[in-house]
């Protein structure tokens, strides 16, 4: 198996039959993303495809960046530092979150796991913690100790928008001596050669992110969760750790293959972090990922699982892994077929979530098309 930083170093594109693609199906995929951008309302997308270690195709389309923030795509990035530090002893997902985070555990929340938090079942999909309090660790833990419940530990399945991946970033700092940002570039970015980064500077973003664009109207009267949220760079700056990571398509892309196959993982731990740990038809409003369809949850990622809803592939197979982002991109990878995946955008409407049946089509339209180009 090939080290980390030889892995993931190269971004030459390789034509697409040499890694087993077809290059007819790549196209049609890229002609039908690229026309949401020429023909569409999307002011950029990027695109990025891969497989066996090698890109396919790393493409932008109208006004883009060498960056985008991820929103929630990022959380595989995120997703993966734990898995690192569950393969190098340092936690272990039945852990209560009190015994890492001794401040987490008030008002009942002494019974919440590890695992409960990754599975978004721990009862804490609303547990505030916003901008700037968000900024200042003592802060952080202050708001930990105020958290409540709304639901008992493991009994509910519904998305946690943000708690979780701030319990990450502590679990991180305090069992690996770096903050998350830190960990996440000297750890998993560096060795791999890859471009991701969370707490970019103003002057950073400036120089490389794609800023958000409200496809249809100025973005200012928009409910209080969502992409808009990053249109203000001291936020992104901030390192929010659920949706803040910033990258290209092909870093996404190409973390899917390390995540295959580096030696920064085992396979084992892989395996164990992609299977469906929870199945359920997630609760809450259908704004925040609530569902009438049963979701599969990983260790924080989303897999397609045996019933397939709009956050995967129904082309995929069951063991395909990733995430969505609002309001249009995706990051996937199938283990079987070996292909991973990545569409990014700045792009998104007034209401923040694109709802419409022509918005939610558009994603999967994209992602069956890139999960079937074998």
């Amino acid at each position: 198996m090939p080290g980390g930083g030889v892995f993931a170093q190269s971004r030459a594109i390789v034509p697409a039959e040499d890694v087993g693609i077809d290059p007819y199906r790549l196209d049609v995929l890229l002609r039908r993303i690229r026309l949401e951008v020429e023909h569409g309302a999307l002011p950029s997308v990027q695109v990025a495809v891969a497989r066996a270690g090698r890109l396919v195709a790393n493409e932008t389309w109208g006004g883009g960046a060498p960056r985008y923030i991820l929103q929630s795509v990022g959380r595989t990035i995120v997703a993966s530092a734990i898995w690192k530090l569950i393969d190098d002893g340092k936690i272990d997902v039945s852990e209560y979150v009190a015994d890492i985070i001794p401040e987490f555990g008030t008002n009942g929340k002494g019974v919440v796991t590890l695992a409960h938090m990754l599975t978004h079942t721990a009862g804490l999909a609303f547990a505030p913690l916003g901008y700037p309090k968000m900024a200042d660790r003592d802060a952080r833990m202050a708001a930990f100790a105020k958290w409540r419940l709304d639901s008992p530990p493991g009994e509910v399945l519904q998305y946690h928008l943000t708690s979780t991946a701030w319990v990450i970033a502590e679990v991180v700092e305090r069992r690996a001596g770096l903050c998350l940002a830190d960990y996440l570039h000297r750890e998993i970015a560096e060795p791999l050669g890859l471009g991701f980064a969370l707490g970019l500077s103003e002057e950073q973003q400036i120089a490389t992110v794609a800023p958000m664009v409200c496809t249809d109207g100025d973005g200012s009267e928009v409910d209080p969760w969502g992409p808009w949220f990053f249109r203000d760079r001291r936020i992104v700056a901030a390192g929010e750790p659920a949706h803040a990571v910033c990258a290209g398509a092909s870093d996404v892309a190409l973390h899917y293959q390390a995540l295959l196959h580096s030696s920064l993982w085992s396979r084992a731990v892989i395996a164990e972090a992609t299977r469906p740990h929870v199945t359920a038809i997630p609760a809450g409003d259908k704004l925040y990922g609530g569902g009438v369809k049963p979701a599969s949850v990983g260790l924080f990622v989303n897999v397609r699982g045996d019933n397939p809803d709009g956050w995967m592939p129904a082309t995929g197979s069951p063991e395909t892994f990733g995430h969505a982002g609002s309001a249009y991109q995706i990051g996937f990878c199938d283990p079987v077929s070996g292909i991973s995946f990545c569409v990014l955008s700045n792009g998104y409407p007034q209401t923040g979530y694109d709802l419409t049946p022509r918005g939610a089509a558009m994603l999967i339209n994209w992602s069956n098309l890139a999960a079937d180009l074998i």
